[in-house]
């Protein structure tokens, strides 16, 4: 991997971001960031499963699943480092026992990191609409998926039931912070849930401000 690969590019341009941002991220996002507790709420971890976040950031959501399935082994990794920062300060402050990793979601290696191939509960939220090669990362998502288990997803949508200027307003602004909603997002879940004999569960709530899907 050189120094111009598309992961070291990510790495450092996600640094840039939140080097400063994070100490502030959790209190400025709460407002927007729909449907990340209802997506936890519906994560159903059985006794002693394991839960991996795809891109973890802050590690506010890993907290939140330690608190509602404190029987749950939790995991998660971010490509930043900055951000990883805050996520080990959160872990520390919660008392909680989550094991945190640095890597890129298209290619992370989990059983090197963690000792763990697969997990019961794997999700991303709001951070597919951050990733470049987001097809990837969703199904490298998927692989790490264990027999039985569930993928979900919880980003931006695209306000159907809000109309065109409030989405124009909204993308215009979520553009500045490098964040694409993606279109494709059922599409491409649909795909991957009828090649690995899933079913999938969509939804856009909220007029179509998130959208939400569950592989199961």
């Amino acid at each position: 991997m050189t120094a111009s690969s598309p992961s070291l590019d990510q790495r450092a341009a996600m640094d840039r971001m939140y080097r400063l941002t994070r100490h502030i991220y959790d209190l400025t996002r709460k407002p927007y960031l729909l449907g990340r507790d209802r997506m936890i709420d519906g994560l159903d971890v059985p006794a002693g499963g394991s839960v991996l976040e795809m891109g973890c950031g802050t590690a506010r959501n890993l907290v939140a699943v330690g608190k509602r399935y404190p029987n749950a082994r939790l995991y998660g990794f971010d490509i930043s480092s900055e951000m990883l920062k805050t996520a080990e300060a959160n872990v520390r402050h919660s008392g909680l026992t989550i094991a945190l990793g640095e890597g890129d979601a298209c290619r992370f290696d989990a059983a090197a990191t963690f000792g763990v191939a697969r997990f019961d509960r794997v999700y991303f939220s709001y951070t597919l609409s951050m990733i470049p090669d987001w097809r990837t990362a969703l199904a490298h998502g998927l692989d790490l998926t264990a027999e039985g288990g569930c993928l979900s997803v919880v980003d931006f949508g695209f306000c159907e039931g809000l109309g065109v200027p409030a989405r124009a307003l909204l993308h215009g602004w979520l553009g500045l912070f490098h964040v694409t909603p993606r279109r494709e997002l059922e599409d491409e879940m649909a795909i991957l849930a009828r090649k690995s004999g899933r079913r999938l569960r969509f939804e856009r709530p909220a007029r179509g401000y998130a959208q939400f899907g569950v592989i199961s």
